[in-house]
């Protein structure tokens, strides 16, 4: 059946220190994102990246959340649109950008189900809060903010909280968890694979238990892929990379995975950095898991 999709990009780069990020949603389009998907039968529509306002110009301590108003005026700008894509019945794929987009992307899409679920692909949890956040960044807080913990800015765009409850997560990938996060995941009770757990268990494993998972509690899943879950050797266009990664194959049959299951609702692919990329090539990795995702198989 054909799958109806509405590409967004966000150039955000308000929540974390390294230019170039801004550049990762047409760094996705240069390497034929849209044109991949049409191949594979989808009827795809490209907005275009929405307009994000300037980096604040307040000291780096400012509630230790650097660019905290701009970010919490642009997440309610991502939610409206993310909003309206859902509304119109297609499919919310949304480019990157810091990972800070998610407090957007994950309220406009929230509202629509009773119980969304989230697969957060990532090298870090993004659970950090402006008190136990080591750098002031928020793009290492959006998942944090979604479950309704932060600065008020960040919990309350787009007029509710929270977006998410603690059981519908699932964390996949992390190699490198600040001391908060990991007492926020324990007393949550946050279901996490680490890369300790796929390299014992292997990812089709993960990925069983994981799907098996969410799709007892939600009734859909939001995929949030940050692309530093890759090994940084594979994917050298990140912005935080960490050695000792999830190899392309594994992501790979990841999204096989969850292609096959048919509950995947919306989905964003963040931190492509085409200036600390080489030949793109972090882009070009990034469509080849979209296209997975929707249905490319090798065979």
């Amino acid at each position: 059946m054909e799958k109806h999709i509405t590409i967004m990009g966000v150039p955000m780069d308000l929540g974390q220190r390294y230019k170039g990020v801004d550049l990762g949603p047409q760094a996705i389009r240069y390497a034929g994102v849209k044109e991949g998907l049409e191949k594979l039968g989808c009827a795809v529509t490209d907005l275009g990246n929405i307009e994000i306002g300037r980096a604040e110009q307040l000291p780096d301590d400012e509630a230790n959340a650097r660019n905290l108003k701009s970010i919490s005026k642009a997440s309610q700008s991502i939610a409206e649109h993310t909003d309206e894509i859902v509304k119109s019945n297609r499919f919310p794929l949304i480019f990157g950008g810091d990972h800070s987009i998610a407090i957007g992307t994950i309220a406009g899409i929230s509202k629509h189900y009773r119980n969304l679920g989230v697969i957060w692909f990532d090298a870090h949890a993004d659970m950090n809060i402006p008190e136990t956040s080591p750098s002031g960044n928020v793009h290492g807080m959006p998942l944090a903010a979604s479950l309704g913990h932060g600065h008020a800015s960040l919990t309350g765009v787009y007029g509710y909280i929270p977006k998410l409850k603690a059981e519908h997560v699932v964390l996949i990938g992390q190699r490198d968890l600040d001391e908060g996060e990991k007492d926020f995941i324990r007393n949550l009770g946050i279901k996490i694979y680490t890369m300790a757990e796929i390299d014992r268990f292997g990812m089709e494993s993960v990925m069983t238990e994981s799907i098996n998972y969410l799709k007892e509690r939600t009734d859909g899943i939001h995929l949030s892929f940050d692309l530093d879950a890759l090994d940084p050797q594979e994917a050298p266009g990140v912005g935080t990379p960490v050695y000792g990664g999830i190899h392309f194959r594994e992501s790979r049959l990841a999204m096989e995975m969850l292609h096959d299951a048919d509950a995947v609702v919306s989905a964003e692919v963040v931190e492509v950095n085409p200036i600390l990329d080489s030949r793109n090539q972090t882009a070009e990795k990034a469509v080849r898991l979209i296209e997975t995702l929707f249905g490319k198989k090798l065979l």
